[in-house]
């Protein structure tokens, strides 16, 4: 079956600060048909966002397909507050690399 990466498809992929505690997802899209195809093949779900992430799906305390956006948002429980010592990503903006290499299985 033939595939395309999720970066090739979507307008926007990013992360940031959802407050001091949670990091948020967005994946965009400029054209309807492009999020149909990614929000269809079942590819982006809440449990397969936690296990991309290595994270458990409890963590992941929001998980939204808006259509009226084209968009699909989901946002994690961060393990330390943003800007507290340990804390890698202070403004939550490079947690979202693992997104870009999605497969998407074309129909």
């Amino acid at each position: 079956m033939k595939t395309v990466k999720l970066v090739e498809l979507a307008k926007t992929i990013r992360s940031k600060n959802a407050g001091t505690d949670k990091i948020t997802f967005d994946i965009i899209f400029r054209e309807k048909e492009k999020y149909d195809l990614v929000r269809k093949s079942g590819v982006i779900t809440k449990e397969k966002m936690a296990k991309l992430f290595g994270i458990s799906e409890e963590r992941i305390t929001d998980f939204v397909e808006f259509d009226p956006a084209y968009a699909i948002k989901f946002t994690i429980q961060r393990l330390k507050p943003s800007g507290s010592f340990g804390e890698g990503d202070i403004f939550g903006c490079q947690q979202y690399p693992p997104l870009l290499d999605i497969e998407i299985p074309m129909e």
